[in-house]
C-alpha cells in the first residue's frame, strides 16, 4: 500500500464457514502463538482436516506476537481472516502482495506460508518524480523490518512493480494469487491501472486468483473525483480488470461500512487511521471507522 491510500472501514463483521479444528490443528496453534513461522500439514488439501488445519495457522498467523497491538487493533475493520479466506488464499501457495505499505497483512502473510508457501512482494514505483523519495525511504524502512526477524521474514521475497512490469521474482505464469489492498486509486491517478492489470493477469497461473480490496464510491462518481477522494466505483474496477482477461468470480461485503458517508473534505483520508483533518471532527470520524469497502475475487481463465 502507497502512503496515499486510506484505512479500511468499520463494518459489521460477517463470519465466513467455521472449520472444524482437529487436535492437531488446536495443537499446531498453540505452539504457534509464541512467534516464529506456522507449520502447515501435509494433508490433503482438498480434505475437511486440511481446511481446517490451515485455519488454525491462519488463526495462528493472525495471533502472532510480530504484530503489533496497533495493528491488531485494526483487524475488526480489516477482516484478515475472513478477507484471506474469500480470497482462497491457502498456505501451500505462491502469493504475491501488490504495494504492501508498512506490511500491515505482510505481518500475517509472512509466517502463514513460510514453511509451506512463497511470498513475494512487489513494492509499487510511481511514475511521478515527485514521489520518489517516500517511495524509498518507505521501501527502507519495509526492508529493515524484513531483516530484523529473519525467522518470520527470511523467506520473503521483496521485488518491484514500475511501468507494468514486475522485476525481482518469476512473473509469467508463476503465482498462485495476486492481492491488492487499497491501491487502486493511487494508480488511476498515475495512468498505471490497466498496465499493473495486464500485469497481474500475466504473472498469475492460469486459474489463479486476483484478490483486490478498495474503498468503494458511490455509482456513478466521475473519475476526477474518484481521483480526488480515493473513493473507487466497483463498476469501474471490474470494467477494467475484465479488459485485462480476468472474469469476477465473487463479490463480498466483508469489508463494507454502511456509516461512510463518503463526502469529507480530505477524501477517505479523513477517516482513521490518517485523519488527515487532524482534531477537526475527530470524534466524527473515529466513530464512523475505516472506509466502506469493496471486496472482489477476480480469476484468470484456465485456457
Amino acid at each position: 500500500m502507497t502512503t496515499r491510500s486510506s484505512p479500511p472501514l468499520s463494518s459489521p463483521v460477517r463470519t465466513l464457514r467455521c472449520a472444524t479444528l482437529t487436535l492437531a490443528a488446536a495443537l499446531m496453534l498453540a505452539s504457534c502463538t509464541a512467534g516464529g513461522p506456522i507449520s502447515a500439514t501435509a494433508t490433503d488439501p482438498g480434505s475437511s482436516a486440511a481446511a481446517g488445519a490451515a485455519s488454525a495457522t491462519l488463526d495462528a498467523a493472525i495471533a502472532n506476537p510480530q504484530r503489533t497491538a496497533k495493528a491488531k487493533a485494526r483487524d475488526v475493520y480489516r477482516h484478515p481472516k475472513e478477507t484471506l479466506e474469500f480470497f482462497t488464499v491457502e498456505p501451500t501457495q505462491t502469493v504475491l502482495e501488490i504495494a504492501p505499505g508498512g506490511g500491515w497483512y505482510t505481518d500475517i502473510l509472512a509466517p502463514w506460508l513460510h514453511d509451506s508457501g512463497t511470498l513475494y512482494e512487489a513494492q509499487y514505483e510511481s511514475p511521478q518524480p515527485a514521489a520518489a523519495a517516500e517511495q524509498q525511504a518507505n521501501r527502507e524502512a519495509f526492508e529493515k523490518k524484513l531483516a530484523a526477524t529473519p525467522s518470520v521474514y527470511g523467506k520473503v521475497v521483496d521485488g518491484t512493480l514500475r511501468d507494468g512490469a514486475f522485476s525481482g521474482f518469476p512473473a509469467n505464469d508463476s503465482v498462485d494469487r495476486v492481492l491488492t489492498f487499497r491501491n487502486i486509486h493511487n494508480w488511476i491517478e498515475d495512468g498505471q491501472i490497466d498496465a499493473n492489470l495486464r500485469a497481474f493477469y500475466g504473472v498469475l497461473k492460469p486459474g489463479g486468483v486476483m484478490g483486490v480490496e478498495e474503498h468503494r464510491a458511490r455509482p456513478g462518481t466521475p473519475l476526477p473525483t474518484m481521483i480526488e477522494t480515493g473513493y473507487v466505483t466497483e463498476a469501474y474496477v471490474i470494467q477494467h480488470a475484465e479488459a485485462a482477461g480476468f472474469v469476477l468470480a465473487g463479490k463480498s461485503e466483508i469489508n463494507s461500512n454502511p456509516r461512510d458517508t463518503k463526502d469529507y473534505p480530505n477524501g477517505v483520508w479523513s477517516l482513521p487511521p490518517t485523519y488527515r483533518g487532524g482534531d477537526t471532527d475527530r470524534a466524527r470520524f473515529a466513530a464512523i471507522g475505516e472506509s466502506d469497502r469493496m471486496t472482489l475475487r477476480f480469476v484468470k481463465p484456465a485456457h
